[in-house]
Formats: C-alpha cells, sequence, structure tokens
C-alpha cells in the first residue's frame, strides 16, 4: 500500500515518495532512522524522569519538602508529558520526521539546565521545582511524535521488531538516569555550588554537586540534534492539519489499545517515576532508620528490567502475535500487583527482597505488555491512523507518573495496588475477547 498522500510536500526535508511494503523498499535508511531517533528518545526519557532521580535526596541537600509534596513533584512530568503527548500526537504528518526530531531535542536543554541550576539553592521555591518537573515533561511528549514518525519507515512484518526496539532502548533512559544519578553527583564537573550529602553508615557528610545530574546530559543533546539535522529525512505520510487527523476517534479499537496501553505503559511508567519514594517510604531510613534502604541503590532496576523486555518482545510479538501476548502481560501484571500488595507493611527492612520481587515481576510483565500493543496497532489500523493511534495513546498512557504519584499521595499503597490488580484483569479479558480468542473481531 502506497503511502503517498495528495498532500507531498517539496525540499530537501521530504522523501519524493515511501514505500515500505514494496520491494524495493530501503532498508538502510529505516534503520538510519531508527537508531538516531531512538538515540534522541532515550535522552527524552532521562529528561522526562529526571526528577524522579532527584527527588528522594532534595531534603538530604537541605530541602524541606513534605511526602506529599514529592509525590506531587515527580507527578508533574507525568502530566505535563501525557499533555504535550496530545499535542505531538498529530505533528508527525505535518513537520515531518526530520523537524520533529530536531526541535524537540533541542527542547530537553531547558529542563536540563534549569534543574542543574535549581538544585543549588535549597531555597529555590517548590513553585519553581513543580515549573521545571511540568518542562521535563517535553521528554514524555516526544515520545508520541518520535514513534509515529518510525512507524512509517517500516513494513507492518518488522514493526513489531523496529518498534520494541526503539521504545525498549528509549526507555533505558529512565534506569540510566536514575543509576547514573548516584555516581554523577560525587565530583565536580562544570562546578557551582556544592551541596552536603549525609551519609547514614558513617555519620558524616560528604560533598556532592547534584547539578551535574543535569548537565551530564547537554553535550549528548547537542550530539543528538545534530545527528537528527543532518541525517533524517521525512516520508511523503501528511496531513492537511489535526482534524484531518481525528477520525482515529471514530473507531473503537483506538479506545480499546487506549486503555490496554495505559494498563502496561501507564504501570511502568508510573512506577518507575515513584520506585524511588516508594522504596524510601516503606524500606528506608524514614521507616527503619539507619537500617533502612538506600533508594538510589535500587530505583533504576524496575525501569531497566521493563525496557529490557520491551526490546526482547517486539520479535516475540512479530512471531506469535500481539494480541496473544498483552493477554499474558497483562495477566502477569495483576498477578505482580497482587503479591506486591501483601509486601507493603512490612516490620523489617530485611523483607525487602519480597517487595522488590513482587515490583520487578510487574516491570516485567509491563514491558512486555509495551511491545506487543504496538505490535498490534499497525495491524489493526491502516498506516496514518496507526501513526496517530500510537501517538494518541502513548499520550494516555504517559499520564501513569502523574496518576500514580496522586493516587500514593492520596490512598494507602496497600488499596493503591489492589485497584492495579482489578484494573489488569478487566484488561486481560479486554486483550483476550477482542485480539486473542479464536474467532476475535481483530485477531493480531
Amino acid at each position: 500500500m502506497s503511502t503517498t498522500t495528495p498532500h507531498v510536500r517539496t525540499g530537501k526535508d521530504w522523501l519524493a515518495e515511501w514505500d515500505p511494503e514494496a520491494s524495493s523498499w530501503d532498508s538502510g535508511r529505516a534503520w538510519k532512522t531508527l537508531w538516531v531517533t531512538t538515540f534522541a528518545l532515550t535522552l527524552a526519557f532521562i529528561t522526562w524522569f529526571l526528577a524522579s532521580a532527584l527527588a528522594p535526596k532534595l531534603n538530604s541537600i537541605g530541602f524541606d519538602l513534605s511526602e506529599a509534596q514529592l509525590y506531587w513533584l515527580i507527578a508533574m512530568p507525568g502530566l505535563a508529558g501525557g499533555t504535550l503527548r496530545l499535542i505531538w500526537t498529530f505533528l508527525p504528518p505535518i513537520l515531518g520526521t526530520r523537524k520533529l526530531v530536531t526541535l524537540t531535542t533541542a527542547l530537553f536543554l531547558v529542563p536540563l539546565v534549569g534543574w542543574a541550576l535549581a538544585v543549588q539553592n535549597p531555597s529555590t521555591p517548590y513553585a519553581v521545582l513543580l515549573l521545571l518537573g511540568a518542562l521535563a515533561g517535553v521528554g514524555g511528549g516526544a515520545f508520541s511524535g518520535f514513534m509515529p514518525s518510525t512507524s512509517y519507515f517500516f513494513p507492518r512484518a518488522k514493526q513489531g521488531t523496529a518498534l520494541g526496539l526503539q521504545a525498549g532502548i528509549g526507555n533505558f533512559g529512565v534506569s540510566i538516569v536514575q543509576f547514573v544519578t548516584p555516581w554523577i553527583i560525587g565530583f565536580a564537573i562544570i562546578g557551582g555550588t556544592s551541596q552536603m550529602l549525609p551519609n547514614k553508615e558513617t555519620g558524616s557528610s560528604r560533598e556532592v554537586w547534584f547539578q551535574n545530574a543535569g548537565y551530564v546530559w547537554v553535550p549528548f543533546v547537542v550530539v543528538a540534534v545534530i545527528l537528527a539535522w543532518v541525517l533524517l529525512r521525512s516520508v511523503p505520510v501528511q496531513a492537511r492539519g489535526i482534524r484531518e487527523q481525528m477520525d482515529i476517534f471514530a473507531n473503537k479499537h483506538t479506545w480499546i489499545m487506549t486503555y490496554l496501553y495505559v494498563i502496561t505503559f501507564g504501570t511502568f511508567s508510573g512506577l518507575a517515576a515513584g520506585f524511588g519514594l516508594l522504596i524510601n517510604n516503606l524500606y528506608g531510613t524514614k521507616a527503619f532508620g539507619e537500617a533502612g534502604i538506600d533508594p538510589l541503590k535500587y530505583a533504576f532496576l524496575g525501569a531497566l528490567v521493563g525496557s529490557l523486555a520491551r526490546v526482547i518482545s517486539g520479535p516475540i510479538a512479530d512471531r506469535f502475535g500481539g494480541g496473544r501476548l498483552t493477554v499474558v502481560a497483562t495477566a502477569g501484571i495483576a498477578v505482580g500487583s497482587l503479591f506486591t500488595a501483601f509486601q507493603l507493611s512490612p516490620t523489617s527492612a530485611d523483607q525487602f527482597p519480597s517487595f522488590l520481587i513482587g515490583m520487578l515481576v510487574i516491570f516485567f510483565f509491563a514491558g512486555v505488555g509495551n511491545a506487543s500493543t504496538f505490535k498490534q496497532m499497525p495491524m489493526i489500523f491502516e498506516r496514518r491512523q496507526a501513526g496517530g493511534v500510537i501517538g494518541w495513546t502513548s499520550a494516555i498512557a504517559a499520564y501513569g507518573p502523574f496518576i500514580f504519584g496522586v493516587m500514593l499521595a492520596m490512598i494507602s499503597p496497600a488499596l493503591f495496588f489492589i485497584l492495579g490488580v482489578a484494573f489488569a484483569v478487566i484488561a486481560t479479558v479486554i486483550a483476550w475477547w477482542f485480539y486473542a480468542r479464536k474467532g476475535a473481531e481483530k485477531p493480531c
């Protein structure tokens, strides 16, 4: 099926024609686009989840924030990210891949530098921190533009693998920023005002530079901007504007896939943002003093496991079908959530391994579902609509950090995870009925 439309623009940004289903498909350009965009997407997730890496230690370096304020702080990037994804969803056919990826990546510099400046002053108003959290949401918004742009370049038979690789490697940005931050703050890079971080094991304090957590990514962002502008081009999947793309909302499968992706990616992103604070509040020094668990040593593991699962599951979805794999994924999330719900009232920090195992099970199956749902959408919808649906579902699921952060600030963790079980069971039934059972309406 040709992707050329009557609204073809001309110029160096746009390819004259592009049909990935044809025998003349240029796989070299497709894979080059994938790797450049994936590099930028990884930086997008680093930017989006920077606050989640900083929040657990802000009070240790002189800030005075309540538990609820910290949960709201990690929720703001999710609120902004989801809202911006609603905009970025419609940009690929309008701006094209080249301009979209280049300009979006350049915007990452604003929150990265902003956070680097803010953490140097514990008197920074809380409203400014919330604003920086919202600005980091551009990293979340990028996903809804980058992923559809990539999907245009690949034939349907390879979209599970291509999108699984891009999203999975991009998701590594979450674990990268959470893993690198505790290490990179340990020495001066650019300078600026240092902070003193107490050491609970020795009772002493050490000098740290939390601004490094933002500054260290600036050179990588600059490189990504240059690569995107020089190497990327745009395929002729175009639309006059937003109104022409609204036809996706007349299809009930847009709404069904939105729910399924909320359960998978919403769970991944929401728990990844709150994992460090959950560890700190349930098993950290607040609960068990010096015997408590340091959240920065473990927070990155959830996103790491989920990202690996997404990368591995893309080719599996291509082989066995996305619908079947989504059933397995949502059922796994339900089981993991049920197990974890009984690990939330510890009497000793020694019980932490059971909590960690339960959480990693949830992250693993959320990653599987992230890949399987992205295999389903190009199979259910025609190419332009599939790009729009990918962007739309990603936008709604990106509210995960906001919804999870607000809920954890309002209800008990136990009730939160029990509700997660219920929603995941419903998703399992829906995925089986519409996409996986014999005689399903849209087997895929």
